[in-house]
């Protein structure tokens, strides 16, 4: 299977992703940054069945914009609503829920 890499991605507050060795894990924000960036994000399409399911992973949704917001396409998804990506947490998911944490393509200037 092939894999893309992607670049140049924000995190919304109020969050940080800590880098480790080969991985990472989402983090609280301590400073006052606005949005945080995201290192390259590597997209490997893989089957559900083969994604580690005991590994705490808050399913991040990435936007274009910061709005959130757009027309309802015929999938049922927005046409601001790119896709979902798996980043790994200490707490549980519903924690980055509540905090409206998502990733942005691009920042309003």
């Amino acid at each position: 299977m092939s894999r893309h890499y992607v670049a140049e991605r924000f995190l919304s507050p109020p969050c940080v992703w800590l880098h480790y060795r080969d991985s990472g894990i989402l983090e609280e924000q301590h400073n006052r940054i606005l949005y945080n960036p995201m290192p390259v994000i590597c997209i490997k399409p893989t089957r559900k069945t083969e994604i580690d399911s005991t590994t705490r992973r808050y399913q991040c949704p990435m936007y274009k914009t910061s709005e959130r917001r757009g027309q309802l396409s015929t999938t049922g998804h927005s046409t601001n609503f790119v896709l979902t990506v798996l980043l790994d947490t200490d707490v549980v998911p519903e924690h980055w829920i509540k905090r409206g944490t998502a990733l942005l393509c691009q920042l309003d200037d």
